[in-house]
């Protein structure tokens, strides 16, 4: 082992030793000479031979590990250097980390904006270590809980499992190939070349998840292929629907290229395209699995992801590639290590609309619909008349606002660093003339999404300005800056962003709080005697939640009645105005040539046909005849709707009657006439907001549904007239089709509309009913096991206790400290 000079050690080493529940080994580090400066460069064999026992090795390495993590944070200089963060006593570094780290694998850049939560002294934990401080708590605490089975024994094991969740904010990002996508990612998650340009969106179908690899240091790609009777429908489809001598149609280009990607130019010559032997360097297709492409260089895994997500074949690098998969890939996740802003945040690039596949359409709606976040990408030059991508906008607005639950838009205008137009080429010259064009474009940009009226009815009022933000941004000047400072490039602005979207704190100090109510209730329980006031304090609690109940019922009951007149005023507009809509999407004014190509492909699609790519390669506009059937019911609820379910995070639902139903046990706790409860009261507070936090969740998720059900429900009523048009043909079957919808539409829809009410009121109901049934029955259980239960075989668990207690402290107070 290396010696080090003879020093006495100092607090800091004996202060993390103790921090870290390794008291044992004070002595011997003490001999050894163990001061701070070799304490931060002390060796796995060095760390072997200090503490020879595996466990107690494997808690230091890892805590010394975010120790140096967390000391990279505090110290931008050190973070953004390529070496290892406090350099040994003798100077050296570790050549192998600067090597790769020189090669743009891992020098991601930490966030200059980025807040410093704790760390305010030498005794002070990381929030990483205090996450993993009290995991490791709660793991021994569930040890010590008897294996007999009682009612308590069991509440507190599954109360115990139930505390980690997932929390994942998703991040839309949409934006045509050119746009500087993947400039723009690399900048943010500090990666130079990773992603190169096209990588990711010259597919215009496949979804690409961008997000943190938390399970080992590689780079990789998880693919996700449709289902082998998925692609033979699709072969069905295009093979029946395209017409040789009409080969300029963009629906015949589009199955064309999908076709010749996968099977060659010469498909059309090929028998049985379900052939194994065309899927031999894909089996996981055959066998319906994921395929993992894994890498340790960040250079390499864009080279093997490129045949799954690229379109184009035009491409240098691209020449002998025989077969491309794309057509076959339903979405794509790349996990990238060491990405601290993607650690509960995940980037998703996406196609501008749905997709003629079912698997690929359902996953853009779902995505769509969950992310917290869009980010509309344009060239700085064409920002403003970017028609595409304010038509993204106008197509997703259902799915995200009403449908979803986006509470941000940001317009992110890219490639801002071009000044060959600047009068004045000075350093300062250049600088003003950039920073003038950003904020001209800001103001064009901003003028245009004013007059999206049909986007902005999906925000209210009063978050509309905190809702929709732009940014000029320029990865180039980030990466390399000649002219603007890292803050005039406004990365920084999305990195800050994606850092409070991540907000590691927050779910640091849930876990922390859910922690210390369970252990007060096991204290508590553990406590014999006090029977009168605990039967006291039971019926009250009793009595109390059957009034706070009463209270969330009665407005979830006005609600319902809200939405039922609303959808009875939609209903009758539907019914008036419904086959109008019907020939507004069967027989435009201005249809075409081909139209009848048009309407076939709609109806074999269940009455959409997907957006597609016109001659001169614009796009061309999805058409929903569902939507268009349903858009006078969804128009009728969708204020209502708005204000019931908002997509603000500051909002409760239903008019915030959720948030506010409290049982009053904080306020209880603080009664000396309750003392000997009090250890009860906490944990009933904890579950109170915990399973508030729950159910918001829940009504989340299921608005979305509920949402949905009008177009839904007139689908599922259309499906017939579809079916019964897929099987028109020849001549005058243009006509035929029509008049086959005219005549369900006029035939149904006195039944229709008044089905599509009746489910969405239907699910309204049940989603009232269940809100109820699991906040009573919840605090019903919590109530009488925490005190009508005596815990005669509960362990006694107060330095644990006390141990988190401390720990939520200082969580709650360095969150004070940041506000």
């Amino acid at each position: 082992m290396r010696k080090f000079p003879f020093v006495v050690m100092n607090d800091f080493v004996r202060d993390k030793l103790t921090e870290w529940g390794l008291l044992e080994w004070i002595e011997t580090f003490e001999e050894e000479g163990v001061d701070e400066e070799s304490f931060y460069s002390l060796e796995d064999q060095e760390i072997a031979e200090l503490i020879p026992k595996v466990g107690p090795r494997s808690r230091f390495k890892k805590r010394l590990k975010l120790l140096k993590k967390e000391q990279n944070t505090a110290n931008p200089d050190t973070a953004d250097a390529p070496a290892q963060v406090i350099p040994s006593p003798s100077g050296t570094s570790n050549e192998g980390k600067r090597k790769s780290d020189l090669q743009g694998e891992s020098n991601q850049q930490q966030s200059p904006t980025k807040k410093k939560r704790l760390a305010k002294g030498p005794g002070a934990y990381s929030e990483e270590i205090i996450q993993a401080d009290v995991e490791n708590i709660m793991r021994c605490v569930l040890k010590k809980i008897p294996d007999q089975g009682n009612n308590l024994n069991d509440f507190l094991r599954r109360k115990i499992h139930d505390l980690k969740t997932d929390k994942r904010e998703v991040v839309g990002v949409f934006g045509q190939t050119g746009a500087g996508k993947s400039s723009l990612i690399n900048a943010v998650i500090g990666l130079k070349k990773f992603l190169p340009s096209g990588s990711i969106s010259a597919c215009t179908s496949v979804s690409i998840k961008v997000e943190a690899n938390m399970q080992n240091s590689n780079y990789e790609a998880i693919i996700e292929f449709i289902t082998k009777e998925e692609w033979r429908d699709e072969l069905w489809f295009s093979i029946n629907f395209r017409l040789e001598d009409e080969e300029d149609d963009s629906e015949y280009r589009d199955i064309d290229e999908k076709l010749s990607a996968l099977y060659g130019e010469d498909w059309k010559e090929k028998s049985d395209l379900m052939d194994a032997k065309y899927f031999k360097e894909i089996p996981e297709f055959l066998l319906s699995k994921e395929k993992i492409l894994t890498t340790d260089k960040a250079k390499d895994l864009p080279e093997k992801l490129i045949r799954y997500t690229r379109t184009k074949q035009d491409n240098a690098e691209d020449k002998g590639t025989k077969r491309w998969y794309w057509p076959l890939v339903k979405c794509v996740t790349i996990k990238v290590p060491n990405a601290d802003l993607l650690k509960h945040v995940t980037l998703v690039d996406l196609p501008g609309s749905g997709d003629s596949n079912k698997s690929r359409d359902k996953i853009w709606k779902t995505v769509v619909g969950s992310c917290s976040t869009i980010w509309i990408v344009a060239d700085i030059n064409r920002a403003a008349s970017d028609k595409e991508a304010w038509d993204i906008l106008k197509d997703a607005c259902s799915y995200m606002g009403n449908g979803g639950q986006c509470n941000q838009i940001h317009f992110i205008c890219t490639k801002s660093d071009p000044h060959s137009d600047a009068d004045d080429t000075s350093k300062a010259g250049i600088r003003d003339f950039i920073l003038k064009r950003n904020q001209q474009a800001k103001a064009k940009v901003k003028q245009e999404f004013n007059q999206l009226n049909e986007v902005k009815k999906h925000f209210s009022n009063e978050s509309f300005e905190h809702s929709f933000k732009i940014f000029t941004v320029s990865s180039v000047e980030f990466l390399n800056p000649k002219h603007l400072n890292k803050e005039q490039t406004e990365i920084p602005k999305l990195q800050e962003f994606l850092q409070e979207l991540n907000d590691c704190h927050r779910e640091t100090l849930n876990y922390v709080s859910g922690a210390r109510g369970i252990l007060s209730l096991i204290q508590g329980a553990s406590h014999r005697g006090g029977s009168e006031i605990k039967k006291d304090v039971c019926t009250i609690l009793e009595e109390k939640m059957t009034d706070e109940l009463e209270k969330v019922h009665k407005q979830m009951e006005e609600t319902y009645q809200a939405f039922e007149k609303c959808l009875s005023a939609g209903v009758e507009k539907s019914e008036s105005h419904c086959e109008r809509a019907l020939e507004s999407v069967i027989n435009p004014r201005k249809p075409g040539g081909g139209f009848h190509k048009t309407l076939r492909c709609l109806v074999e699609h269940n009455g959409i046909q997907n957006a597609g790519r016109k001659k001169n390669k614009k796009k061309k506009k999805q058409i929903n005849l569902n939507m268009a059937l349903s858009s006078y019911l969804t128009e009728s609820i969708d204020e209502k709707f708005k204000e019931t379910f908002p997509n603000e995070v500051n909002c409760g639902p239903f008019n915030g009657k959720l948030n506010s139903f409290s049982l009053d046990t904080k306020r209880m706790k603080m009664n000396p006439e309750y003392k000997d409860v009090e250890l009860q009261l906490e944990f009933l507070n904890a579950e109170e907001i915990k399973m508030k936090k729950k159910l918001v969740k829940i009504i989340r998720e299921r608005k979305k549904t509920i949402y949905s059900s009008l177009m839904t429900t007139v689908e599922e009523s259309m499906q017939k007239c579809y079916d019964d048009a897929k099987g028109i043909r020849g001549k005058h079957s243009l006509n035929n089709m029509r008049e086959t919808m005219r005549k369900h539409v006029h035939d149904s829809k006195n039944i229709m509309f008044k089905n599509a009410r009746k489910v969405m009121l239907n699910q309204l109901r049940e989603l009232r009913d269940d809100i109820l049934k699991d906040l009573k029955e919840t605090m019903q259980e919590s109530i009488e096991l925490s005190l009508k239960t005596d815990g005669y075989s509960i362990p006694d668990v107060a330095e644990e206790l006390n141990m988190v207690k401390n720990h939520y402290k200082g969580l709650k107070g360095s969150a004070e400290d940041d506000q």
